[in-house]
């Protein structure tokens, strides 16, 4: 296990605080669901969190930060049950969407959590734990004034790597240019990550093209992947 001092992001939170009422059916997963399915970030107890316990079962742990609706993440989730798939996002009727899609595809290997991502990796998540992080088309915040608000930045990204076992993978995307090299930047300067590749990487077959990004390229603009693989501890 790492020894290390954790990096200050209490100021810092992985997500806008969306408003919006739940459909019917995103309301009945919750009623029905969630008790199994989901936990909430702030009532967590204290110390890590077992996601062998949860789960059932010890496997590889991937989480992916923003689900949004649930689009990817249920296919993806579906398309690896070896894995313990492992969903952070604020967004309520988002977390009931992906419990109806869930359900229709008898997913036995996903869990939800409501909730900040960052106080999820700081306070309950070991370092050296995570087999992959996803984060799929973060918000851009594409003012410039803007920009500070952005999840890509060097102490998170610090943070990610440290949750990282060796040889696990962060991946991220976005639609955005500016973000994109911001990304770059940021991973290419932390000391725990490298490249998969010498900038982009190709975009991998097997992650969906949602309705947010077609939209995305209905307009013009270009979907960048990036992968990063966090180096063995010296």
């Amino acid at each position: 296990m790492e020894s290390e001092q954790q990096p200050r992001l209490r100021s810092v939170v992985s997500y806008v605080q969306r408003g919006g009422r739940m459909t019917v059916g995103q309301q009945r997963a919750w009623e029905h669901d969630w008790p199994k399915l989901g936990r909430e970030v702030a009532g967590l107890p204290p110390g890590r969190l077992d996601f062998a316990e949860w789960f059932g079962r010890s496997a590889p742990v991937l989480l992916e930060i923003g689900s949004g609706m649930g689009e990817t993440t249920a296919q993806l989730a579906a398309a690896e049950p070896e894995v313990n798939y492992v969903a952070v996002e604020v967004y309520e009727a988002g977390l009931g969407q992906l419990m109806l899609r869930a359900e229709k595809l008898a997913l036995e290997n996903l869990r939800l959590l409501h909730g900040d991502a960052v106080a999820l990796l700081t306070e309950h998540v070991e370092p050296g734990t995570l087999s992959g992080v996803r984060i799929f088309f973060p918000d851009p915040w594409p003012k410039k004034r803007h920009h500070k608000r952005r999840l890509v930045q060097p102490e998170f990204v610090s943070l990610v790597a440290s949750r990282l076992a060796p040889g696990g993978m962060l991946h991220l995307a976005t639609d955005w240019a500016h973000y994109a090299d911001q990304m770059l930047e940021v991973c290419g300067g932390e000391p725990l990550l490298r490249n998969r590749f010498p900038d982009w990487a190709p975009r991998p077959g097997w992650r969906p093209v949602t309705k947010f990004e077609q939209r995305a390229n209905d307009d013009g603009r270009i979907s960048r992947d990036l992968i990063f693989e966090r180096l063995p501890s010296k």
